[in-house]
Parts: structure tokens; sequence; C-alpha cells
């Protein structure tokens, strides 16, 4: 029986779908105007394993993860490059794709672009006007009052006076209310064509909010299951969504609300004014795509996650452990047996609010048996858990030996001009060299596996 932790109650709840055997579940995804960094993967990779698991468990899965393709700073950097928003956002969603491929991350069943849904957007701002939540400000932009939404705060634990007192907002603005939020933006001059659309409000473009409230219901319905995003969407951008939502089509719009938590490098808060500060592409110039994924599930979805060179060696080095127990074996592809002692582990911990680090251990209890055993069966069975969470689904030799080079350590193509002079050392029966080469290696975290017929394998350690 699953249960998710829900934001909105602060609390594990039995989840029960709207629909029976369906799951409608959406995501705010990326603003695409710069390459995806490890906040972005963890989102990525932390709501993939839900669906994964989601649909593991029986579900039939829609998932929605969206698109934000019109916003302020992709306006200014657009300008700043001298090219159409078009061409910023077409290439960097096409980076992201590259991103999300490399971790594992499969592809939602819909990836909504927020300028394909303005019409949704304006029919939202209207319903909202028509129910008097939203007006028109001094400045001609159109703001949602977010005093007559009763409840505002129930996600964010926060309180109108507490938001009241944290307000610095220009009265310029022309809102009713310091709290009030902007749900479409007059066109301001200087602002490129293509950032504006006609309106009844006239000429501009949606708040960031509004986008995902139009394109969830567009896509989902007005009610669904799960909404995710990371731990800083919270507050306001998930309150604001709640209360458009709610204020224009009267119902509840989310039943369980999930967040994961922030990164943290080194111990400290990820910026760029830090200059801690990593995209995907970064770190995968050093670490191995599906090391990183498996850093990012080994921790539990809602807790902080630490990066740091030790904890990225060290989940490489974890990792390699259960590649090892399955090479030599065959895992050819078979069903999951849910009642032997090992997957019924897994399942328990992927049940509870989806407890990856608990279901972690499981795969590694399972290796050591497959260790000791060297069964088939065992190894099969191992294979086919770890690829409910996307791992262990290539060849091990080939995981093994595409493991970037640590520091101090050849390249495959020195490692293999190694095992050419030790082979040639061995020829010639100066069995000290091909001793020597070998410890060489060793040091240097390169084993060498002679197997029959005078073939030697390597692998990093």
């Amino acid at each position: 029986m699953l249960k998710i932790h829900n934001t909105l109650l602060r609390d594990k709840q039995v989840f029960a779908p709207i629909q029976a055997g369906l799951v409608r579940m959406y995501v705010c995804g990326m603003t695409v105007y710069d390459y995806c960094h490890l906040g972005h993967a963890r989102v990525l990779v932390v709501f993939d394993m839900v669906a994964r698991w989601l649909r593991a468990s029986g579900y039939r899965v829609v998932y929605v993860r969206n698109i934000t393709d019109i916003d302020d700073k992709i306006i200014r950097r657009a300008q700043a490059n001298g090219e159409s928003i078009r061409q910023l956002t077409d290439r960097f969603i096409a980076h992201m794709h590259e991103d999300a491929a490399a971790l594992g991350v499969q592809s939602p069943d819909h990836e909504p672009r927020a300028t394909q849904y303005v019409p949704a957007m304006q029919r939202l701002i209207a319903a909202l006007e028509q129910n008097g939540y939203a007006y028109v400000a001094a400045n001609r932009d159109v703001c949602y009052s977010v005093r007559k939404f009763e409840g505002y705060g129930r996600l964010s634990g926060k309180s109108l006076e507490d938001l009241r007192a944290g307000e610095r907002v220009d009265i310029m603005e022309g809102k009713h209310d310091p709290l009030d939020f902007v749900l479409w933006k007059h066109a301001k001059e200087g602002e490129p064509a293509e950032a504006q659309w006609h309106s009844p409000w006239g000429s501009g473009r949606p708040g960031w909010h509004i986008e995902c409230s139009a394109m969830s219901s567009e896509l989902l319905g007005p009610h669904f299951d799960i909404h995710g995003g990371g731990q800083d969407l919270q507050f306001p951008h998930h309150e604001n969504e709640i209360a458009q939502s709610e204020g224009a089509h009267g119902c509840r719009f989310v039943n369980y609300w999930m967040h994961n938590g922030f990164v943290r490098v080194d111990d400290e808060k990820m910026s760029k004014s830090l200059g801690n500060f990593f995209t995907i592409r970064e770190v995968l110039k050093k670490y191995d795509a599906e090391v990183v994924r498996f850093f990012i599930l080994r921790a539990h979805y809602r807790s902080p996650l630490n990066y740091s060179d030790i904890h990225l060696d060290d989940a490489r080095v974890a990792l390699t452990r259960l590649y090892t127990a399955l090479k030599d074996l065959d895992t050819a592809p078979t069903a999951i047996d849910w009642e032997e002692p090992h997957a019924a582990k897994f399942r328990a911990a992927m049940d509870d609010d989806f407890n990856t680090p608990e279901a972690i251990a499981a795969l590694f209890d399972l290796a050591n048996e497959v260790n000791r055993m060297r069964l088939p069966r065992a190894a099969a069975q191992l294979k086919a858990l770890a690829a409910v969470l996307g791992l262990l689904e290539r060849d091990p030799v080939v995981f093994l030996q595409a493991l970037p080079a640590a520091d101090g350590q050849p390249d495959a193509a020195g490692i293999e001009a190694r095992i050419a002079a030790r082979a040639a050392a061995k020829r010639a029966r100066d069995f000290a060299e091909a001793d020597r080469i070998r410890a060489e290696l060793l040091s240097q975290g390169v084993v060498l596996e002679d197997r029959p017929g005078g073939v030697t394998e390597w692998r990093r350690a």
C-alpha cells in the first residue's frame, strides 16, 4: 500500500487515485534560457523515479512536465544574444533533453510549452475576473487578489499577516495589496513582438504562475492526483497555482503535493555568487551519468542532497559493486518475483513514500547473495529490481570500462596498450614483467581478469 508524504497536510497519506488504476501527475519543469544545473537534475531524476514506481505498481500514469519558454530572463537573454526567443529556447530545450536522456530520465507523456497554451491562460484569467479574484491594476497588469481567496498560505504554512509583514512592494506597481501577484503582464516598451499576445486586457504576456495552472488543467483536468516540483517552488509558485486553479474552477486542485529537497554543494547552498554552481554537463565531464543518477537516488527525495566529489566517488564505488556482482552471469530479462524476500523489502521501501535509500539497501543485500551463490536467477532478479529505478541497465563490462578515468588513472587506450605489453611479456616468459604491469595497473585502480583462451578483460575498481 503506497503512502506519499503530502506537503499540504505535512504527513504521509495512503495513496488513492481519483480514478481507479489511473494516476495523473504534473511536475513543474525548466525555464529554458541556460543549461540545466544539479537542482534540475534532482527534479528530473526524482519524478522519473516516481513515475517508474507508479507504473511498476500497476498504475497507468499520465505524466506532464512543462517547459517555461516565455519569461523575463528568457527575453533578456535572447536580446543580449541578438537572437529570437524561439531560437534561444529551442536550443536549450534540446540541451535539456540531452541531459535528461544521459541521466536515464524517460520522457514524460506530455511536455507542453507555455507559449502553446496562452489562449488557455487567457480563459483562466477571464474566469478569475468573472469570479471576482482578478482585477486590472493601474499599470494595466491583471493581478490576482490574494485576500479574496480563503485559505491562501495552506501549502506553505504562511499566514497572510506574516506574508504582509515581509513584503517590500513599490506602490507604483498599482496593486490593491502588496501580496497580489500578476496574472497578465501588459506589454512594455522595447519588448519584442514575439513576447506579446493580444488579449482582452491589451497586448502582453502571461505571468509565470498562471502558466502551470492552465497547462495542468488542459492536460489533466481541473482536479488531479499528484503535483510535484522542487522545494523552492512551494511558495509562492505552488501556493499561487492553488489560488488560481481553485478560484477559477471552484473545485479542489490537487490531492497530493510532493516536493524534493534542495541540493547543497559541500554543505553550502548552491549559488553562482558562491562559485559552487554546477551544470549537469559540467558534472558529466567528470562522472558517469548513471553514477550521478545513483547518487541522487541514494538520498530520500525529501532530504537535502549534498553534492561533493567525495560523495560522487563513493557513489561510483558503490554502483561498481552492484555491476561487479552481475559480471559473468546470465541476466536475461525476467519478471520480478515480488514474493522473494529482497523484492518484498524493496517494494515495502518504495511504498513508504518512495524510500529509495532503503530500496537500494535491498539491492545490496541481494548483490551480496549473488556474489556468494553466483546464481543466474538471483542476478536476473537484481537486474530487474534495479531497472525499476533506472539502474544496472547496461552490460556490466560496458559500465566498468566506461567509467571516466580518475586522476592518475590511464585512459582506455593506455590500458589496452599495457595489456598488450603484458601479453608480449608472458609470451616471452618474462613473468616478472607481466606481474609488474598487472600490479602497476591495480595501483592505478584498474583490475585485470584473465579469461580462458588468453583473453584479458579489465575494469576500473
